[in-house]
């Protein structure tokens, strides 16, 4: 937690990214389904992102829960509770 806490603190010295951007990065890692590396992401985003910008847009969606990185790239991995609700009712075991 303390790792988390000197993570943002030190975002907040440095400029943020604006939510239009944020909701643009998490819709395009939504969209993609399957690991994206890096490179691949920058491709896919439909408007360029300085890459300082973009690796603290992935800091905050890690840190957030909703992706996972590693060394081969970037997964998507946060379910919206409408989706949690589908596989409940197929019974499907998450």
């Amino acid at each position: 937690m303390a790792h988390t806490t000197q993570i943002l603190e030190k975002q907040k010295l440095q400029h943020s990214p604006n939510l239009n951007t944020v909701l643009m990065v998490e819709e395009t890692l939504k969209e993609a389904r399957e690991l994206v590396t890096l490179a691949d992401l920058k491709r896919k985003l439909p408007r360029k992102v300085m890459h300082q910008t973009l690796i603290q847009i992935l800091d905050y969606l890690q840190i957030s829960g909703k992706i996972m990185i590693g060394t081969k790239g970037v997964l998507w991995i946060f379910t919206e509770r409408k989706e949690l609700n589908e596989l409940i009712k197929r019974g499907t075991e998450v």
